[in-house]
C-alpha cells in the first residue's frame, strides 16, 4: 500500500512501539487454537529476558488508536534506494456499534534519486458505518522515468520526466443499506515545473505528440458507488467483496486545464480454497469518456491510488487515457503460527494507444511473494513481492498490507 513500490528492509527496533496488546475487533482475530505470532513477539523475546504477554482484550471493539510506523530502506529501478518511514494506523470510531476499522497510512522518503514522497491515504468509518469518509494527499518532488504512450513502449525508450505534484482528493460516502454505499467527493491533481530529461536530440516524445506543458492542473468533482464486505480493509478474508464505480468530471470553472471526464471500476473477490488457502481477484479499469486529461493524470501501470496495479512493471511503464488490468493473487500460510506466508499472483494489463486510442497489446506478468505478520491483531503482513513482466520487466514491490 502507500505511493511505493519496493522492499522492505525492516529497521526492527522500532516495532517495540507499535500496536499495543489488545486487539481491533473481532472480526479480525485469528480463529485458530494455534497460538499465533508476529514480528512484534519475535522482536519481543529479543529484546526482553522475559517477554510482556500479549493478548487481545475479550474481542471487544475498542476506539483505542494502534500504530505501526516502521523506518525502512528501500530499492527500486524507479527511485534506486528509498530511505524513509512508513506507519500505518487504525482505530474504530465506535465501542458500542458494529463499526469497520478505520485506518490512516502514511510514509515520508527520501531517495539517491533526489525525490521526496509524502503520501497519506485515510478511510474513516463513522459509527455503524452510516458514513466512510476516504482520502488521498500527497505530495511529491518526484523526477520519474518514462517510456511513452500504450502498451508497445520498450524498456529502451526510457527519459525522465521532472516534475512537482500535490494531490488533494476527498470523498464522503453515506451507508444506503447492506453494504452499499453512495457519495460526493473532490479532486485536485497539481503538477508544476515540469520538464523533460535525456531524450535524444531530435526526438519528439510522446508528452509532446499528446499536448506537453510545463504546468498542470486537474480539477473536479466525483460521484462514487462503492460496495464492501470488506471489516478490515487491512487483509481482506473469504468470502468478502468490493466493488467501486467512480464517475470524475473535471472543469475548467473548478481550476482545471480542460473539460473530461473518467470512469474508474475497481472490483475485488476472495474466495476459499483447499488447505485454508485463499483466492483473490481484482479488476481495475480507467476509461476515459471525453475529453483529454493532461499527460501526467492518465492512467497507468502502478498509477492507481495505492500503486499497486501491474505489479512486475515499474511504476508508469505504460500510460494512456484508458486501462484495465486484471489480477489474480493465491495467499497461503508457511507456517502454522501465522509468522510467515506466502502468495503466487498473475497479471495482465492494457492501455490505450496514441493514435487509435484502442486496446491492442496485452503486458502480462507473473510473481510471488512473502508475507510476514507485522502485527496478528490487525492482520497487519508485511508484503514483499518479486515479479516478471515482458521485455525485460521485473522488480521487487512492497506493501506494509495487503495489495488488494
Amino acid at each position: 500500500m502507500l505511493y511505493k513500490s519496493g522492499l522492505f528492509i525492516w529497521i526492527l527496533f522500532s516495532c517495540a512501539s507499535a500496536f499495543s496488546q489488545d486487539s481491533i475487533g473481532r472480526q479480525i482475530t485469528p480463529n485458530t487454537t494455534i497460538p499465533q505470532k508476529d514480528l512484534i513477539d519475535i522482536l519481543h523475546s529479543i529484546l526482553y529476558k522475559n517477554p510482556p504477554v500479549r493478548a487481545d482484550s475479550g474481542y471487544k471493539q475498542t476506539t483505542k488508536l494502534y500504530v505501526s510506523p516502521a523506518p525502512l530502506i528501500e530499492y527500486t529501478v524507479a527511485t534506486d534506494f528509498v530511505f524513509g518511514v512508513d506507519a500505518i494506523a487504525a482505530f474504530n470510531t465506535s465501542n458500542s456499534l458494529p463499526t469497520n476499522t478505520s485506518t490512516f497510512l502514511g510514509a515520508l522518503k527520501y531517495t539517491t534519486k533526489k525525490q521526496l514522497l509524502f503520501p497519506i491515504q485515510s478511510t474513516i468509518w463513522l459509527p455503524g458505518n452510516t458514513f466512510a469518509i476516504i482520502g488521498d494527499w500527497r505530495y511529491l518532488n518526484f523526477p520519474q522515468d518514462a517510456f511513452g504512450y500504450g502498451t508497445y513502449t520498450k524498456l529502451s525508450d526510457q527519459y525522465t520526466i521532472d516534475y512537482k505534484y500535490l494531490r488533494f482528493y476527498e470523498t464522503v460516502l453515506k451507508n444506503i443499506g447492506n453494504n452499499w454505499y453512495a457519495g460526493l467527493g473532490y479532486q485536485l491533481d497539481y503538477h508544476w515545473n515540469i520538464s523533460e530529461k535525456g531524450l535524444p536530440v531530435g526526438t519528439v516524445s510522446d508528452y509532446q505528440k499528446y499536448g506537453f506543458a510545463n504546468s498542470s492542473t486537474s480539477s473536479g468533482a466525483t460521484f462514487t458507488l462503492l460496495y464492501d464486505t470488506r471489516q478490515n480493509p487491512i487483509n481482506p478474508v473469504v468470502g468478502n467483496i468490493f466493488a467501486s464505480i467512480q464517475l470524475l468530471k473535471d472543469a475548467t470553472w473548478l481550476g482545471a486545464n480542460s473539460n473530461y471526464s473518467t470512469l474508474t471500476l475497481d472490483l475485488r473477490r476472495y474466495i476459499k480454497m483447499p488447505w485454508h488457502t485463499l483466492l483473490g481477484f481484482w479488476c481495475y479499469g480507467v476509461f476515459t469518456l471525453n475529453g483529454n486529461p493532461p499527460y501526467l493524470d492518465l492512467a497507468g501501470a502502478g498509477l492507481d491510488s495505492y500503486n499497486n496495479t501491474s505489479r512486475g512493471y515499474q511504476q508508469g511503464r505504460f500510460v494512456g487515457k484508458n486501462m484495465l488490468a486484471l489480477e489474480t493473487e493465491w495467499r497461503f500460510n508457511l507456517s502454522k503460527n501465522g509468522l510467515f506466508g506466502g502468495v503466487i499472483f498473475a497479471n495482465t494489463t492494457t492501455l490505450s494507444e496514441l493514435a487509435s486510442n484502442r486496446f491492442e497489446k496485452l503486458a502480462p506478468a507473473i510473481g510471488a511473494g512473502l508475507r510476514v505478520k507485522f502485527n496478528k491483531f490487525s492482520k497487519t503482513n508485511i508484503a514483499i513481492d518479486y515479479g516478471i513482466g515482458t521485455g525485460g520487466s521485473k522488480g521487487y514491490s512492497g506493501n506494509l498490507g495487503e495489495v488488494f
